[in-house]
C-alpha cells in the first residue's frame, strides 16, 4: 500500500470532519442556537439572602423548601379565588402622582397608632401554622419583626405557646383573638395574651372558609392535602351545617359576640374583617378602638371586593374617630403609599412575611421588612409629600375603586356597580349607554376581561407549576 493510501486510510474521514465542524460552529459565540432559552436551567442554585431585592423573590424560596400542600394551605384563595386575584389586581387602579419638591432624606415615615409608636406604618398581619414555615415559628418571626423595628400581630392560635413567642423578642406586638362561643374559654384566652405582654386586641370577626378547591385538586391529582379530614367519605351527612361543607365553628358571629367580650378587654380592641362603610360606622358606635379591613387574604368568601377599593369609603364613614388598617394583597412599597393615600393608618402584611420566614426564617423577615421599608421611604417623596399626615388622595389617581364607590354610595347594591361598569365599557366602544335593563342581562362583573381558570397565574412567582 502507497503511502498516499495509508494516509488516508489513517486520516479523518468526511463524517468526522464535518462533525468536527458543527462542534466549532456550536461553540462559537457568534451564533446564539446552542443559548438554552431557559438559561442555568440544569445547574441554577438558589438566591442567597442578600440577593432578594424584592417580597416576589422570596416565594419560589419558600415553595422550594416546603411540602405543596402546606405551600397551598397559604397560598390558595375560597372557591374560584376570584378575591385572591383582585387583591392583586386592584393596586393597578390607583395610580400614584410624583411631584417635585421632597427628597428621601426630607421624609418622615413615623406614625402611631393607638399609643403605639411605630417608625413606618408597617405591621406583620396574624396568620396561624407558622410552624409550618421555619422550625422557629411564630417566635422567629417575631424576631426578625422586632429587628426591623416593626409590630407584630401574634395570630390565634400559633404554633407555639404564647409565652415562648413574648420571650424570643422585645419588640412591640398586639394579640388576635378567634372567639369560641364559651364566653370563659374567651376571657382565659384573652387574660393569658395580655399577661404576655399583648398591648391591644385584635378580634377577627371574618372567618376563614372550610374547604379550598386548590387542596381538593391536588388530592385528586395524587397529592396530599393538609387537612386529611376534608376527605369525601361514603356517608354524606344529611343534617346541620355539615351538609353544606361548613364547620361548625364558622358562620355563629354576630355583633353580640364582641361585644360580650369586650369587658374582659384592659388595652385598646380592634376588629378585623371590616368590609364596608356601615360595619365600619357599627363599630365607631359600638366603642371599638379600631378596624382593620381585611378579607382574610381572599380565604373567606370568595367575590368579595378587595381591600383597596373599599378602603376610602370606609374612610370617609369612620373619619378621625378610630384608626383604619388594612391588609390583603400587600406586596411592594409602593402598594403601602396607595393605602395610606387613600386614608390607612397603618398596612398589615400576611403572606409576604411568611414567605420570608419559610424561605430564611428570622433573617428572612428582617430583609424583607428592610425592603419594604426602603420601597416605601423611595416611593413617598416622589409623590411630594415628607409625612404621613400630609399623603392623602391628591397624591393618587383613583379608578375602579371610585366607580365602586360611587355605585355603592349611590344604591348600597351591586346591581348599579354592574350597570356602571357594562356602560363604560361600551360607551368606550360606541359612545353611547346602555340600558340599565341591558346591563343586568349581560353583567360583566370584571373590567379587564372575563374571569378565565388559570391557575398558572398564582403559581407565576415561582415558576414551579403550570
Amino acid at each position: 500500500m502507497g503511502k498516499i493510501e495509508d494516509r488516508w486510510r489513517r486520516g479523518v474521514t468526511r463524517r468526522e470532519a464535518l462533525l468536527g465542524l458543527a462542534g466549532i460552529l456550536a461553540g462559537s459565540p457568534f451564533l446564539g442556537a446552542q443559548l438554552d432559552p431557559r438559561r442555568l436551567r440544569e445547574h441554577r442554585r438558589v438566591p442567597g439572602l442578600d440577593e432578594m431585592m424584592t417580597a416576589f423573590d422570596f416565594e419560589p424560596i419558600c415553595f422550594a423548601n416546603m411540602p405543596l400542600r402546606r405551600y397551598d394551605y397559604m397560598a390558595h384563595g375560597t372557591d374560584f379565588e376570584f378575591t385572591l386575584r383582585r387583591n392583586r389586581e386592584a393596586f393597578d387602579w390607583v395610580e400614584l402622582i410624583e411631584r417635585p419638591g421632597a427628597s428621601p432624606d426630607s421624609v418622615d415615615t413615623s406614625t402611631e397608632v393607638l399609643g403605639l409608636r411605630m417608625d413606618f406604618p408597617i405591621m406583620v398581619a396574624p396568620s396561624a401554622r407558622q410552624g409550618d414555615l421555619h422550625p422557629s415559628a411564630e417566635g422567629g418571626m417575631y424576631e426578625g419583626a422586632s429587628a426591623a423595628g416593626t409590630p407584630m400581630i401574634v395570630a390565634d392560635p400559633a404554633s407555639l405557646p404564647i409565652e415562648e413567642i413574648a420571650a424570643s423578642a422585645d419588640g412591640p406586638r398586639w394579640s388576635q383573638l378567634y372567639g369560641t362561643q364559651v364566653p370563659a374559654r374567651n376571657q382565659q384566652r384573652i387574660e393569658q395574651f395580655e399577661a404576655a405582654g399583648a398591648q391591644a386586641i385584635v378580634v377577627t370577626i371574618d372567618q376563614q372558609a372550610t374547604r379550598f378547591e386548590r387542596d381538593l385538586h391536588d388530592r385528586h391529582l395524587g397529592g396530599n392535602p393538609l387537612q386529611p379530614n376534608t376527605a369525601p367519605t361514603r356517608e354524606t351527612p344529611t343534617e346541620g351545617a355539615a351538609r353544606y361543607r361548613i364547620s361548625d365553628r364558622r358562620l355563629w358571629y354576630s355583633w353580640d359576640y364582641p361585644d360580650q367580650i369586650r369587658p374582659f378587654i384592659k388595652g385598646p380592641v380592634l376588629l378585623k374583617g371590616i368590609l364596608t362603610a356601615a360595619d365600619a360606622r357599627t363599630c365607631v358606635e359600638r366603642g371599638y378602638d379600631g378596624i382593620i379591613v381585611s378579607n382574610h387574604g381572599g380565604r373567606s368568601m370568595d367575590y368579595e371586593p378587595s381591600t383597596l377599593e373599599v378602603l376610602p369609603e370606609i374612610v370617609d364613614a369612620v373619619g378621625d374617630r378610630i384608626p383604619v388598617l388594612i391588609d390583603s394583597g400587600f406586596r411592594r412599597g409602593s402598594d403601602i403609599v396607595k393605602a395610606i393615600a387613600l386614608g390607612a393608618d397603618a398596612v398589615c402584611l400576611w403572606r409576604a412575611a411568611r414567605w420570608s420566614l419559610g424561605a430564611f426564617g428570622p433573617a428572612g423577615v428582617e430583609r424583607l421588612l428592610g425592603i419594604l421599608q426602603a420601597e416605601f421611604r423611595q416611593a413617598m417623596p416622589r409623590t411630594g409629600r415628607t409625612t404621613l399626615a400630609s399623603l392623602d388622595r391628591t397624591g393618587s389617581i383613583s379608578h375602579e375603586p371610585l366607580q365602586i364607590q360611587q355605585a355603592r354610595s349611590a344604591s348600597g347594591v351591586w346591581d348599579r356597580f354592574l350597570f356602571s361598569r357594562r356602560a363604560t365599557n361600551e360607551r368606550g366602544a360606541s359612545g353611547s349607554s346602555p340600558s340599565p335593563g341591558r346591563a343586568r342581562q349581560q353583567p360583566r362583573v370584571r373590567g379587564r376581561g372575563e374571569a378565565q381558570v388559570d391557575r398558572s397565574r398564582l403559581y407565576r412567582d415561582c415558576g414551579q407549576r403550570s
